[in-house]
Protein backbone atom coordinates (compact mmCIF):
# COMPACT_ATOMS: atom_id res chain seq x y z
CA UNK A 1 0.00 0.00 0.00
CA UNK A 2 1.42 3.37 -1.01
CA UNK A 3 2.37 5.85 1.68
CA UNK A 4 0.33 9.07 1.85
CA UNK A 5 2.11 11.95 0.12
CA UNK A 6 2.44 15.01 2.35
CA UNK A 7 3.41 18.40 0.92
CA UNK A 8 5.56 20.74 3.00
CA UNK A 9 7.42 24.01 2.50
CA UNK A 10 10.81 22.91 1.17
CA UNK A 11 13.55 22.28 0.49
CA UNK A 12 14.80 19.84 3.13
CA UNK A 13 15.98 21.44 6.35
CA UNK A 14 13.02 23.78 6.74
CA UNK A 15 10.88 23.80 9.87
CA UNK A 16 8.10 22.38 7.71
CA UNK A 17 10.40 19.46 6.91
CA UNK A 18 11.06 19.03 10.63
CA UNK A 19 7.31 18.99 11.28
CA UNK A 20 6.55 16.47 8.55
CA UNK A 21 9.32 14.25 9.94
CA UNK A 22 7.20 13.72 13.06
CA UNK A 23 4.64 11.82 10.94
CA UNK A 24 5.15 8.10 10.41
CA UNK A 25 4.71 6.15 7.18
CA UNK A 26 4.35 9.15 4.88
CA UNK A 27 6.20 10.35 1.78
CA UNK A 28 7.29 13.99 2.22
CA UNK A 29 6.93 16.15 -0.90
CA UNK A 30 8.80 19.47 -0.95
CA UNK A 31 6.82 22.43 -2.34
CA UNK A 32 8.03 25.93 -3.15
CA UNK A 33 5.34 27.95 -1.39
CA UNK A 34 2.35 27.65 0.94
CA UNK A 35 0.08 28.40 -2.02
CA UNK A 36 1.66 25.50 -3.92
CA UNK A 37 1.06 23.15 -0.98
CA UNK A 38 -2.62 24.03 -0.72
CA UNK A 39 -3.10 23.80 -4.50
CA UNK A 40 -1.43 20.38 -4.55
CA UNK A 41 -3.82 19.12 -1.87
CA UNK A 42 -6.82 20.58 -3.68
CA UNK A 43 -5.95 18.98 -7.04
CA UNK A 44 -4.96 15.64 -5.55
CA UNK A 45 -1.24 15.84 -6.31
CA UNK A 46 -0.62 15.13 -2.60
CA UNK A 47 -2.83 13.54 0.02
CA UNK A 48 -2.14 16.05 2.78
CA UNK A 49 -0.48 19.41 3.14
CA UNK A 50 1.46 20.49 6.22
CA UNK A 51 1.38 24.27 6.50
CA UNK A 52 2.40 26.75 9.23
CA UNK A 53 -0.62 28.36 10.84
CA UNK A 54 0.73 30.38 13.74
CA UNK A 55 4.02 31.41 15.32
CA UNK A 56 4.41 32.29 19.00
CA UNK A 57 6.27 35.53 18.18
CA UNK A 58 4.92 36.72 14.86
CA UNK A 59 1.36 35.39 15.06
CA UNK A 60 -0.85 34.11 12.25
CA UNK A 61 0.68 33.06 8.95
CA UNK A 62 -1.64 35.02 6.65
CA UNK A 63 -0.73 33.04 3.52
CA UNK A 64 -2.08 29.89 5.19
CA UNK A 65 -5.23 31.29 6.76
CA UNK A 66 -6.23 33.26 3.65
CA UNK A 67 -5.56 30.26 1.42
CA UNK A 68 -7.85 28.11 3.56
CA UNK A 69 -10.57 30.76 3.87
CA UNK A 70 -10.70 32.12 0.32
CA UNK A 71 -8.90 29.84 -2.12
CA UNK A 72 -9.48 26.17 -1.27
CA UNK A 73 -12.17 24.05 0.37
CA UNK A 74 -9.90 22.02 2.66
CA UNK A 75 -10.21 20.66 6.19
CA UNK A 76 -7.74 20.72 9.07
CA UNK A 77 -7.12 17.16 10.26
CA UNK A 78 -4.48 17.61 12.97
CA UNK A 79 -1.90 20.01 14.34
CA UNK A 80 1.80 19.72 15.12
CA UNK A 81 3.67 22.19 17.32
CA UNK A 82 7.47 22.32 17.09
CA UNK A 83 10.05 24.52 18.85
CA UNK A 84 11.77 27.03 16.58
CA UNK A 85 15.42 27.88 17.23
CA UNK A 86 16.88 30.27 14.70
CA UNK A 87 20.55 30.40 13.75
CA UNK A 88 22.54 32.90 11.70
CA UNK A 89 24.29 30.70 9.14
CA UNK A 90 27.09 31.51 6.70
CA UNK A 91 29.69 29.74 4.59
CA UNK A 92 32.87 28.63 6.39
CA UNK A 93 35.35 31.51 6.52
CA UNK A 94 32.72 34.28 6.57
CA UNK A 95 32.89 36.30 9.79
CA UNK A 96 30.01 38.02 11.53
CA UNK A 97 31.43 41.50 10.88
CA UNK A 98 31.42 40.81 7.13
CA UNK A 99 27.70 40.02 6.90
CA UNK A 100 25.78 42.83 5.24
CA UNK A 101 22.79 40.89 3.87
CA UNK A 102 20.67 38.25 5.58
CA UNK A 103 18.23 35.98 3.75
CA UNK A 104 15.26 34.05 5.15
CA UNK A 105 11.53 33.45 5.07
CA UNK A 106 9.50 36.54 5.99
CA UNK A 107 8.22 35.12 9.28
CA UNK A 108 11.68 34.00 10.38
CA UNK A 109 13.07 37.47 9.68
CA UNK A 110 10.28 38.99 11.76
CA UNK A 111 10.98 36.64 14.66
CA UNK A 112 14.52 38.01 15.00
CA UNK A 113 13.87 41.60 13.93
CA UNK A 114 15.65 43.07 16.96
CA UNK A 115 18.77 41.00 16.45
CA UNK A 116 19.00 41.94 12.77
CA UNK A 117 18.66 45.63 13.60
CA UNK A 118 21.66 45.36 15.91
CA UNK A 119 23.54 43.54 13.17
CA UNK A 120 22.90 46.44 10.74
CA UNK A 121 22.37 44.02 7.88
CA UNK A 122 19.84 44.22 5.04
CA UNK A 123 17.09 41.59 5.25
CA UNK A 124 15.99 39.84 2.06
CA UNK A 125 13.04 37.44 1.77
CA UNK A 126 13.18 33.92 0.35
CA UNK A 127 10.50 31.26 -0.06
CA UNK A 128 11.61 29.34 3.06
CA UNK A 129 14.34 29.24 5.69
CA UNK A 130 16.00 26.24 4.08
CA UNK A 131 15.90 27.91 0.65
CA UNK A 132 17.77 30.80 2.25
CA UNK A 133 20.43 28.38 3.51
CA UNK A 134 20.70 26.86 0.02
CA UNK A 135 21.05 30.29 -1.61
CA UNK A 136 23.76 31.36 0.85
CA UNK A 137 25.65 28.10 0.34
CA UNK A 138 25.78 28.57 -3.43
CA UNK A 139 26.71 32.27 -3.31
CA UNK A 140 30.18 33.78 -3.31
CA UNK A 141 28.98 36.84 -1.37
CA UNK A 142 29.43 37.23 2.42
CA UNK A 143 25.74 36.63 3.01
CA UNK A 144 24.03 34.84 5.88
CA UNK A 145 20.78 32.93 6.31
CA UNK A 146 18.37 32.70 9.21
CA UNK A 147 17.45 29.05 9.41
CA UNK A 148 17.61 25.90 11.51
CA UNK A 149 20.76 24.14 12.62
CA UNK A 150 19.67 21.19 10.47
CA UNK A 151 19.56 23.40 7.36
CA UNK A 152 23.09 24.57 8.12
CA UNK A 153 24.33 21.00 8.34
CA UNK A 154 22.56 20.00 5.11
CA UNK A 155 24.05 22.87 3.10
CA UNK A 156 27.50 23.00 4.68
CA UNK A 157 27.07 26.26 6.61
CA UNK A 158 28.40 27.23 10.03
CA UNK A 159 26.50 29.02 12.78
CA UNK A 160 27.68 32.56 13.47
CA UNK A 161 25.04 33.05 16.19
CA UNK A 162 22.49 30.78 17.86
CA UNK A 163 19.02 31.38 19.31
CA UNK A 164 18.70 34.79 17.68
CA UNK A 165 14.90 35.00 17.97
CA UNK A 166 13.78 38.07 19.92
CA UNK A 167 11.77 36.16 22.56
CA UNK A 168 12.29 32.78 24.27
CA UNK A 169 9.86 29.92 23.93
CA UNK A 170 9.48 30.36 20.18
CA UNK A 171 7.19 27.75 18.60
CA UNK A 172 5.29 27.30 15.35
CA UNK A 173 1.97 25.51 15.01
CA UNK A 174 1.55 23.52 11.79
CA UNK A 175 -1.70 22.00 10.58
CA UNK A 176 -2.23 19.05 8.27
CA UNK A 177 -4.97 19.80 5.76
CA UNK A 178 -6.83 17.40 3.49
CA UNK A 179 -9.68 17.40 1.04
CA UNK A 180 -12.54 15.55 2.73
CA UNK A 181 -11.55 13.88 6.00
CA UNK A 182 -12.93 15.17 9.29
CA UNK A 183 -10.70 14.03 12.14
CA UNK A 184 -12.46 11.85 14.72
CA UNK A 185 -13.15 13.48 18.07
CA UNK A 186 -10.69 12.79 20.86
CA UNK A 187 -12.16 14.87 23.66
CA UNK A 188 -9.22 17.30 23.44
CA UNK A 189 -9.96 18.99 20.14
CA UNK A 190 -9.90 22.40 18.56
CA UNK A 191 -12.16 23.50 15.73
CA UNK A 192 -11.73 26.53 13.51
CA UNK A 193 -14.63 28.17 11.68
CA UNK A 194 -14.99 31.31 9.59
CA UNK A 195 -17.95 33.67 10.01
CA UNK A 196 -19.09 36.20 7.39
CA UNK A 197 -21.60 38.91 8.21
CA UNK A 198 -24.56 39.74 5.96
CA UNK A 199 -24.35 43.34 7.15
CA UNK A 200 -22.29 45.36 9.60
CA UNK A 201 -24.29 46.71 12.52
CA UNK A 202 -23.73 47.41 16.23
CA UNK A 203 -23.51 44.20 18.23
CA UNK A 204 -23.09 41.88 15.24
CA UNK A 205 -19.87 40.34 16.55
CA UNK A 206 -21.33 40.11 20.05
CA UNK A 207 -24.29 38.19 18.63
CA UNK A 208 -21.88 35.63 17.14
CA UNK A 209 -19.70 35.28 20.22
CA UNK A 210 -22.67 35.17 22.57
CA UNK A 211 -23.67 31.81 21.08
CA UNK A 212 -20.42 30.30 22.33
CA UNK A 213 -20.68 31.88 25.79
CA UNK A 214 -24.26 30.62 26.19
CA UNK A 215 -23.05 27.07 25.56
CA UNK A 216 -19.94 27.34 27.79
CA UNK A 217 -17.59 26.92 24.81
CA UNK A 218 -14.15 28.44 25.32
CA UNK A 219 -12.63 30.45 22.48
CA UNK A 220 -8.88 29.95 22.06
CA UNK A 221 -8.42 32.44 19.24
CA UNK A 222 -10.36 35.18 17.45
CA UNK A 223 -9.13 37.34 14.61
CA UNK A 224 -10.53 39.35 11.73
CA UNK A 225 -9.41 39.01 8.13
CA UNK A 226 -10.31 41.34 5.24
CA UNK A 227 -12.88 39.78 2.93
CA UNK A 228 -11.00 41.25 -0.06
CA UNK A 229 -14.26 42.80 -1.26
CA UNK A 230 -13.63 46.30 0.03
CA UNK A 231 -11.83 48.32 2.66
CA UNK A 232 -13.33 47.83 6.12
CA UNK A 233 -15.10 44.55 5.29
CA UNK A 234 -14.00 41.67 7.49
CA UNK A 235 -14.75 38.06 8.26
CA UNK A 236 -13.95 36.45 11.61
CA UNK A 237 -11.80 33.39 12.15
CA UNK A 238 -12.87 31.71 15.40
CA UNK A 239 -11.06 28.83 17.07
CA UNK A 240 -12.65 27.04 20.00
Amino acid sequence: MEKPRVGYLGPEGSFGHEAVSTLSDVEPVACRSIADILSAVADGSVDLGLVPLENAIEGTVSATIDGLVFDHDLLIEREIVIPVRLHLLARPGVELAQVKKVWSYVHALAQCRGYLQQLSATAEETTSTSQAACDVATSTEPWAAVASKTAGELFGLVSLASDIEDHPGNETRFVAVGRDTIAPATGHDRTTIVCFQDADHPGSLYAILGRFAARDINLTKLESRPTKRGLGEYCFVIEF
